[in-house]
């Protein structure tokens, strides 16, 4: 064995030392491309891609699942700081529905389905109510989860105890709810889905109003029912007044952070709003009468009429004695005349009918209007601790900006003509560091990095140039050897070694061969010849 190995080393060493430099460079990188592509291609081919099985769980579901996955020996992750779990990509549908089937995830709530899995002659009255209010609070959740926006929902119930004998004091007790959801930051929703999620716990819950139901999300914002029916004049109560008050600021307040978001970066300002609203509501009947020719001040005809009459003629005059005259006239004695007269007679009568315009208005004011506002605006500058790198001209524009939106903002009835130093004063911008607002981290999409594009592409470019060398040196060497052939073939040399072989000669030559390819064999040969003589 040991001779064996000698032999391979000594085989090496020559194949080695017989090289050119171009061949052992080329030899050493071609057994590094091997090595590292051999290693790249274990790599990817080994490497498991994960895609998220459960997320949004609590710690106790993921460890459940955790130990479920190892039991079965499926690969595992947990990501989203404990709250999701990843498999790989290739087992999530089996794996999903393997689980459903297990009843995985655990959530370890009481449902409706508790009664039928755990029913029992033994239970009492209060363990009955108990597991009937968690089971209640676990349906009125799942039925808030799938109201858009909402993730998680936390249902809490206080029902009032049903006694045998009512009294007065048990008619006043009404049940009440208190509803934290898991919302993303920011969501909003809109009026229908807020009475949707008070009617669903309303009308789950006996006895239960909406004025007794409070729902508030992880970020402590409340969502409030709004009262009425939900026309526009239904602001009368305070309540809706500051909600409406806070509405206004609000969109105002996210206009303008919208707009120096787009000019100065986001996270750059900060805006504040404050307004003075008006909540005089104004219900009037006009009835207006106006000419179609406000010129003329003329209306428009619609009818006319034209009469002459004339007549000439000779008849008696009239005789008697006018009433005016006598005082004891009763229009009996009156008496014709007794001598001839002529006479002539003529009328003239036109009539025209004209109708105008008759305006009949009935006129319902805003139930609000703006009558004064105020924006103040903090804007960080581009070097944070120097303010005067913002340049004054953006200051300006801003201010400018700024005055736009109050000008068209406030009623033109309740603040009259603003001039540009009243609005000037409503709005105020301040430039300086902003040292509370909150670091953002981008997160990162699981790509793979760039160094493995060009290590990849590295190794393509020497696999290319050894295989390039590797064929040319192949070539180059055939035609060495070919070359080496012919001059061969050319050259006649004749055997000088006019030695005839005898035994002897032949045993001296199996000697010598003994002595080169197995030198330890051949001493041990020399010690026995010497210890025999």
């Amino acid at each position: 064995m040991n001779e064996r190995m000698s032999k391979m080393k000594t085989d090496l060493t020559s194949f080695w030392q017989s090289r050119s430099k171009r061949q052992k460079g080329t030899l050493i990188g071609l057994l590094t491309a091997i090595i590292v592509g051999a290693a790249l291609i274990t790599y990817f081919s080994t490497r498991v891609t994960y895609a998220p099985l459960y997320s949004n769980l609590t710690a106790a579901e993921v460890g459940q699942i955790k130990e479920q996955l190892d039991t079965q020996g499926v690969k595992s992750q947990i990501d989203a700081g404990g709250t999701a779990i990843s498999v790989p990509k290739d087992q999530v549908d089996t794996l999903i529905v393997n689980l459903a089937s297990q009843g995985f995830p655990k959530s370890g709530e009481i449902d409706y389905s508790f009664f039928s899995q755990n029913a029992s002659f033994g239970m009492t009255d209060n363990e009955f109510n108990v597991i009937k209010m968690a089971s209640i609070q676990t349906e009125i959740a799942n039925l808030m989860k799938n109201i858009e926006g909402v993730k998680d929902a936390k249902v809490m119930l206080n029902l009032p105890e049903q006694s045998t004998f009512v009294s007065e004091r048990d008619k006043n007790k009404d049940a009440s709810a208190s509803i934290v959801l898991n919302t993303a930051p920011g969501q909003q929703f809109s009026e229908e889905q807020v009475r949707t999620l008070y009617n669903l716990v309303s009308k789950s819950v006996p006895n239960l109003s909406t004025e007794n139901i409070v729902i508030t999300n992880q970020y402590n914002e409340y969502f409030d029912l709004a009262s009425g029916d939900g026309s526009e004049g239904n602001v009368a109560s305070a309540g809706n007044q500051l909600a409406v008050k806070k509405q206004i600021e609000k969109d105002i307040q996210r206009q303008v952070q919208s707009l120096l978001g787009n000019i100065m970066g986001t996270g750059k300002a900060i805006v504040t709003v404050t307004s003075d609203i008006d909540f005089t509501k104004e219900n009037r009947e006009e009835n207006l009468v106006e000419p179609v020719d406000k010129e003329n001040m003329s209306g428009i005809e619609i009818s006319a009429q034209k009469i002459n009459e004339t007549y000439t003629g000779a008849n008696a005059g009239a005789t008697g004695t006018p009433e005016a005259e006598s005082t004891t006239d009763n229009f009996t004695n009156y008496q014709a005349g007794s001598g001839d007269g002529n006479g002539d007679y003529e009328k003239t009568s036109d009539t025209v009918n004209k109708e105008v315009n008759r305006i009949k208005r009935q006129i319902a004011e805003s139930p609000y209007r703006v009558r004064d506002l105020g924006i103040q605006v903090v804007v960080e500058p581009p070097k944070a601790d120097d303010p005067t790198s913002l340049e004054a001209t953006t200051q300006t524009d801003i201010k400018t900006m700024l005055a736009s939106i109050v000008r068209t903002s406030i009623d033109k009835n309740s603040a009259g003509q603003l001039s540009d130093a009243d609005v000037e004063q409503k709005v105020t911008v301040s430039v300086q560091k902003l040292n509370g607002k909150a670091e953002q981290t981008t997160p990162t999409s699981p790509t793979i990095p760039w160094w493995v594009w060009v290590i990849g592409g590295i190794l393509l470019v020497v696999i290319a140039l050894l295989a390039f060398f590797m064929i040319r040196s192949r070539k180059k060497d055939e035609e060495e050897e070919f070359e080496f052939d012919e001059d061969y073939e050319e050259i006649d040399v004749d055997d000088i070694s006019d030695e005839k072989e005898t035994e002897g000669t032949v045993r001296r030559k199996q000697l010598e061969k003994m002595a080169k390819e197995k030198p330890e064999d051949f001493a041990k040969l020399l010690r026995s010849w010497i210890s025999e003589e």
